[in-house]
């Protein structure tokens, strides 16, 4: 039986509110049921989430956010200075694996394949749209820069369907990535704490995995584990362990790829809180590597940490004054 009360950090204010609070209640009762005393937090629009965390009285947080001020390192940054130990990445990595194009830049630097790109940054861009898409070809897929679970990502054919796409992602990010559309399998691959657990292929009937075919039923179909060759299928894994490690992404992750007809494979983003409930992605791999679901949520919570040490204090415990430095004297030296 354990002692921990564990704190499930859920709900939200970003577009992906409602799969949060899915994925926080799921895991809410599997660890109830496994013995744990659990508190949920929503951290709904207007909460201070400081303020709701101290007084929840937790000693670990198993965050269940998705989506932006949950999955992009600010809520982890608040656990690190509460000194609250927390599932998933840390603020660097949560940061990186969210920013569509910090984390291609990374992917690019680590020699890890992901889809040609550009940005259209905020509407001055936007303005001259026909001029920066130039030669790009079609057809491309529009996503804003820091959203996940597909909210705003559309499929351009032609340039009137990019001008729409684009201004519909601006909507949600004042910066959006077109990416250029890879025909192929779209693939997932789980990993929790280091260990890569398998990878299953999805199917969306309408032929992008958009916001809709991940969360309507019927609209896609799962093959586990994912219909490749022995050899490739493991070289799919050693892809998406090389990108979650470009982006510093550490505890329960989920790495999404498309693997071509012929021997190419594209990272196209690594999730530093994938979705939990049984019917989820991770879940699915993770039941195929022989975890149920409460045994996948007992493991991550396990991994929770602080990943930034605590600042060294006094004897009094008080954290030493910083003097300020006031003459211009003293100023040119400290430049």
């Amino acid at each position: 039986m354990a002692t921990r009360c564990v704190g499930i950090v859920m709900g939200g204010s970003s577009a992906e509110r409602e799969i949060s609070l899915n994925t926080g209640r799921s895991v809410a009762a599997a660890l109830e049921a496994r013995g744990h005393e659990v508190v949920c937090i929503d951290l709904a629009a207007g909460i201070d989430p400081a303020a709701a965390l101290r007084a929840a009285a937790i000693d670990v947080a198993f965050l269940a956010l998705h989506g932006r001020l949950g999955e992009d390192g600010c809520v982890q940054g608040l656990c690190e200075l509460l000194q609250i130990p927390y599932t998933g990445s840390g603020v660097l990595g949560s940061a990186l694996a969210m920013d569509k194009l910090k984390s291609k830049e990374l992917f690019r630097l680590h020699n890890v394949p992901t889809p040609p790109y550009y940005v259209v940054d905020g509407a001055a861009a936007r303005a001259d749209l026909e001029e920066l898409h130039g030669a790009f070809g079609y057809p491309v897929i529009v996503k804003p820069r820091r959203e996940g679970s597909s909210v705003g990502v559309a499929r351009a054919n032609d340039a009137e369907e990019l001008s729409r796409a684009v201004d519909d992602a601006l909507t949600h990010d004042g910066s959006v990535v077109v990416e250029r559309f890879i025909a192929g399998r779209e693939v997932a691959v789980g990993i929790l704490d280091g260990r890569v657990l398998g990878a299953i292929e999805i199917e969306p009937k309408s032929g992008i995995y958009d916001y809709e075919a991940k969360y309507t039923p019927g609209m896609t179909e799962y093959h586990m584990p994912a219909r490749l060759p022995a050899v490739r299928y493991r070289g799919v894994l050693n892809l998406a362990e090389r990108a979650a490690r470009a982006v510093d992404a550490t505890g329960a992750v989920r790495v999404d790829l498309i693997v071509t007809e012929g021997q190419n494979e594209y990272v196209l983003e690594v999730n530093t809180l994938p979705g939990m409930t049984p019917t989820s992605l991770l879940p699915k791999i993770a039941a195929a590597a022989g975890y149920d679901f409460g045994e996948l949520c007992e493991a991550i919570l396990a991994r929770a940490t602080l990943h930034v040490a605590a600042p060294r204090v006094e004897q009094s415990g008080r954290v030493p004054r910083a003097i300020p430095i006031e003459s211009d004297d003293e100023l040119a030296l400290a430049v």
